[in-house]
């Protein structure tokens, strides 16, 4: 059977706000086919991220960036440092 993209789209956010589970139960849909067109919608969604990627940073967007890869490496360090007390006071 074949279901219009309104439908598709329709069920999907029911699904968001129900839970597939009952979304299936309420329309009368397999749990496989739901999830399909959810696994279909999150690849189109990343691609579109992507394209959108594509466009050039601005000097906000690469400040904070770095922002996020010094914090990231500063998380890094302290877990080193907890894990090393961690193990001296066994």
């Amino acid at each position: 059977m074949r279901y219009s993209k309104e439908f598709k789209e329709q069920a999907i956010k029911l699904s968001d706000e129900i839970g597939i589970k009952q979304a299936c139960a309420q329309l009368g849909l397999v749990y496989s086919t739901l999830a399909d067109w959810r696994k279909t919608c999150n690849r189109e969604y990343i691609l579109k991220e992507k394209k959108s990627e594509d466009a050039p940073l601005t000097e906000r967007e690469k400040k904070l960036i770095k922002e996020n890869a010094e914090l990231r490496e500063a998380n890094d360090i302290l877990k080193d440092a907890f894990r090393f007390f961690v193990n001296d006071r066994k």
